[in-house]
């Protein structure tokens, strides 16, 4: 009786447990990345991922017992005057299609109208809406403004739930939390909690630096890589990291750094502008590569990666 009572509790619990795409929209420079940053906070978990394999640029995952947030963000929704920017758009749109909740980002500086043709698909879509509007510590007029704000957007976006606040001084972040929590819909975590939960920065920069190896290289090169960030130092203004890169053999040492270091240079550039971007802070970053030989063979350096328990 009491196994059958137990396994009953299980399944509550996992009925109960909450998982969903949490999808960031806006026009650029009206503070995604703070707001993305607050929302996620201490309790990051980063997996990046080519944007050809996923519609999503997944930029954290908040674990709890009972819920996971995906949150991803898209490129800035811009008007395309030129190819790139066209392909952007359409990445954006296609955030619209497969989110559980869409927060559309705006502040009170842009000018509601600047972007009708993607308002009127955001009108439309089914799954909530909910309207940031960020960085209200800088409006003048106080409440009455903020009152004629917010009747503005409502005007355009009548089914959008509109939350005044500023990510900076995380104002009203708690609201807008708890109606994410309230909209997602029960469902199994999508990604592994355990694989996922408190990954520290650390974790982050191997991982970027692995998909900039990825994308550099040829095959068997990024297979033969070990990336071990050995120091991250961070303080106000910049963020110091050093990054090793263990190889097996000269020869692969020889390709990862290029000619005259070129390889190794554009590697560092790619990976020192995705660290920025993400912690919104200027990076000092130093990578070398270290021959160990056949480290994939040797009990004690795998154990020093992190592969195997001590």
């Amino acid at each position: 009786e009491m196994t059958s009572s137990l396994v009953g509790s299980e399944m509550c619990i996992r009925d109960r447990h909450k998982a969903g795409f949490v999808n960031i929209v806006g026009n650029p420079n009206v503070g995604k990345s703070t707001l993305m940053n607050s929302l996620v906070g201490e309790r990051i978990s980063i997996i990046t991922s080519k944007a050809q394999t996923t519609r999503h640029r997944i930029m954290g995952i908040v674990n709890t017992d009972d819920m996971q947030i995906v949150y991803s963000d898209t490129p800035g929704v811009l008007v395309p005057n030129y190819k790139l920017q066209e392909s952007m758009l359409n990445f954006s749109q296609s955030a619209l299609l497969d989110a559980d909740v869409l927060l559309y980002v705006t502040d009170v500086v842009e000018t509601p109208t600047k972007n009708q043709p993607f308002l009127d698909k955001v009108a439309k879509e089914e799954a909530p809406v909910l309207l940031v509007i960020n960085k209200i510590d800088l409006l003048k007029g106080g409440q009455a403004e903020l009152e004629r704000l917010v009747a503005a957007w409502h005007e355009l976006l009548p089914k959008a739930e509109i939350i005044p606040l500023s990510a900076q001084y995380k104002f009203n972040l708690d609201y807008l939390l708890k109606r994410i929590k309230e909209l997602l819909p029960p469902s199994p975590p999508f990604f592994e909690k355990d694989a996922l939960t408190d990954k520290p920065a650390r974790f982050f920069v191997t991982e970027i630096v692995r998909e900039k190896i990825l994308l550099t290289y040829d095959k068997e090169i990024p297979y033969a890589c070990e990336v071990v960030v050995e120091q991250f130092k961070e303080d106000d203004k910049q963020i110091h990291i050093m990054v090793v890169i263990n190889v097996e053999r000269d020869s692969q040492k020889g390709i990862l750094i290029g000619k005259g270091g070129s390889a190794l240079k554009r590697v560092g550039m790619l990976v020192r502008k995705d660290i920025e971007t993400f912690f919104q802070k200027k990076v000092f970053l130093e990578l070398y590569v270290k021959v160990e030989k056949d480290w994939r063979n040797q009990e004690n350096k795998l154990k020093s990666f992190g592969y195997m328990p001590d």
